[in-house]
């Protein structure tokens, strides 16, 4: 089996989309206003992406800020987005909610799966909230499609968290711990080498893709020192 690194970006639009992929990028995330952290991008948008790129997608489950899957009505609105979207001819997707006690919302992440149901998707930054990461992983462990978790260790990004990152690639393979490790947050080009080197495989950049902040576009070569950091 390969060692590649996957190397997933950020993209707002075909014109991210296209430079990402021109850099080195395995896979983008879809999404619409990084103000909130990412919500869920119109399906025209995916449609457009799509046409543009021919690399993996995933594309983001999320309408409202935070990681509370929000109001019955919020949660109805998600619902008929992921049917659009995997109408439209998503077939990855990322999302994760959360309870009021920080347990996973395992309702919500199930209503979902029934619209995306025989595609892959990722379990994001929720987890770095959670009450009880490990408890959260075991009681996730068997829905299908769950192949990714998106997280940077700790809510305040990968400095925090490098000991539960380490931590949890240790386990690789053990229970709840099957899915990749896809480290994003506050991730840095020095972060790589230490994580590279326990075996972690999956790094996610947004802002580290764009020198000119998020009001500019993905540059390539931005994302082309991080394909070739990982590759080194």
């Amino acid at each position: 089996m390969s060692n590649r690194a996957v190397l997933e970006v950020i993209a707002l639009d075909a014109e991210d989309a296209v430079a990402a992929q021109s850099g080195g990028a395995d896979r983008l995330e879809l999404v619409t206003d990084m103000a909130a952290d990412g919500l869920t991008p119109p399906r025209d948008t995916f449609k457009n992406i799509r046409a543009s790129v021919d690399i993996p997608l995933r594309v983001m489950l999320r309408l409202t800020d935070g990681f509370s899957a929000g109001s019955p009505s919020d949660t109805n609105a998600l619902v008929r987005a992921a049917a659009e979207l995997r109408a439209a001819g998503a077939d990855e997707f990322v999302f994760g909610f959360l309870d009021a006690d920080g347990n996973p919302d395992v309702v919500m992440v199930e209503r979902l799966l029934v619209e995306i149901s025989g595609c892959a998707w990722t379990f994001h930054r929720a987890i770095d909230r959670a009450a009880d990461r490990d408890a959260l992983r075991k009681q996730l462990a068997d829905l299908p499609g769950l192949d990714t978790y998106l997280t940077a260790g700790s809510a305040t990004g990968v400095d925090d968290g490098l000991p539960t990152l380490l931590a949890e690639a240790a386990r690789r393979g053990q229970p709840g711990y099957e899915p990749q490790l896809l480290v994003g947050g506050g991730l840095r080009l020095d972060h790589v080498p230490g994580l590279r080197a326990a075996g972690i495989t999956g790094f996610h950049i947004g802002g580290a893709a764009r020198p000119g902040g998020w009001a500019g576009p993905v540059d390539a070569d931005a994302v082309r020192e991080w394909r070739e950091a990982l590759d080194g």
